[in-house]
């Protein structure tokens, strides 16, 4: 029955919605034992681009439902922040939550301060990438790649940005590698991102290599989206939605990732979909940005990824179910991709799950 204002109960001081100033005066990083990540923000916002990281990582929980990660959005200062829609957003924290972060996600802002035009940083941005700790992991999501460019992060390394910015980024920064084609690219502890959906797939990345891959398949089954793009997958894609059901791979990929213990011709994925094997090759770049037996390298890794995380399989196992035949491929297939062995990526991400944990 639907209560009259008078006869609701009131409500206790305790349970009152705080204020600004209470938020502005709170803690970015509250709760103890999480991953804390940092969104900075700044005028020019893209509002889709805030929500990422918070929707992506704040879903993030273990086995028990206890959240991984504390994101905080951060600013030069407390207080409204333009953004390139019709409103603003009030941002609760100011420069002291860079100083805690572990992680430092940039996002793009469409009003220019000098990254993008001048490729340099105003003296106000300087002073929030000094007080980014040295061992903090830092990333961007589409032309934030600039702010960290002009910082100096990207120097000498390889990095992507939105496909119609990368000549800019590359003519501004010569020193850096710029690779217009890919998702997202991780090198050395920074990462960059194409497009606005393209942060989703990094932070994906993040959640899959700080908790492994059954915490980013939940994230992603929370999120509703495809729970694995690899980074080197294209950014343009020709046709996202195939123009009628008869063209689509969908079938063969489906079927290949239940057959990836096994070899899996070209001529077999062709044959689900009723194609010759050069239309289904076409087809199938054009939907997945990527080459069937690139994709299925891929798969196989993933696969492989997930039976390292998450069973006590030996190599030699782990080598036949992910469909590399022998630890000698499998390990040579993750040194190209990953730069370490089976046995050190399992030691690894087990290592620092525990100390994740333990914190």
């Amino acid at each position: 029955m639907k209560q009259s204002a008078a006869s609701r109960p009131a409500t206790a001081p305790d349970e009152a919605a705080p204020t600004a100033p209470e938020r502005q005066n709170a803690r970015p990083f509250p709760e103890p034992g999480r991953h804390k990540v940092a969104v900075l923000v700044r005028h020019g916002l893209l509002p889709m681009e805030l929500g990422i990281p918070h929707r992506l990582l704040g879903k993030a929980r273990d086995a028990a439902g206890h959240s991984l990660y504390t994101v905080a959005t951060c600013a030069a200062e407390p207080g409204p922040v333009r953004t390139d829609a019709d409103f603003t957003v009030e941002v609760a924290h100011g420069p002291e939550a860079l100083d805690e972060a572990d992680t430092v996600i940039v996002p793009a802002a469409h009003e220019d301060d000098g990254t993008g035009s001048a490729g340099r940083l105003s003296p106000r941005l300087a002073a929030l990438f000094a007080r980014i700790r040295p061992d903090a992991r830092v990333a961007s999501i589409c032309t934030g790649a600039f702010a960290l460019a002009a910082a100096g992060l990207l120097d000498g390394r390889r990095a992507t940005t939105h496909w119609q910015a990368a000549p800019r980024l590359q003519r501004l920064f010569p020193r850096v590698r710029v690779d217009p084609d890919v998702l997202y690219v991780e090198d050395r502890g920074v990462l960059t991102s194409a497009g606005v959906a393209s942060g989703v797939d990094l932070c994906l990345h993040l959640v899959r290599g700080d908790f492994g891959g059954a915490v980013a398949n939940d994230v992603a089954r929370r999120t509703v989206v495809p729970p694995h793009r690899d980074g080197g997958q294209a950014q343009f894609v020709e046709a996202p939605m195939p123009p009628d059901a008869d063209s689509s791979t969908g079938a063969a990929r489906e079927w290949a990732l239940r057959h990836l213990d096994r070899p899996v011709s070209l001529r077999e994925l062709a044959d689900r979909e009723s194609m010759s094997v050069r239309t289904f090759t076409r087809r199938f770049r054009a939907e997945v940005g990527t080459s069937p037996q690139q994709w299925i390298t891929a798969q196989r890794l993933l696969r492989a990824r997930q039976l390292l995380e998450s069973t006590d399989a030996p190599v030699e196992r782990v080598a036949v179910r992910a469909g590399f035949g022998t630890p000698d491929s499998l390990r040579q297939h993750f040194h190209t991709s990953l730069g370490v062995s089976p046995s050190a990526y399992r030691r690894t991400f087990r290592e620092s799950t525990a100390a994740e944990h333990a914190r």
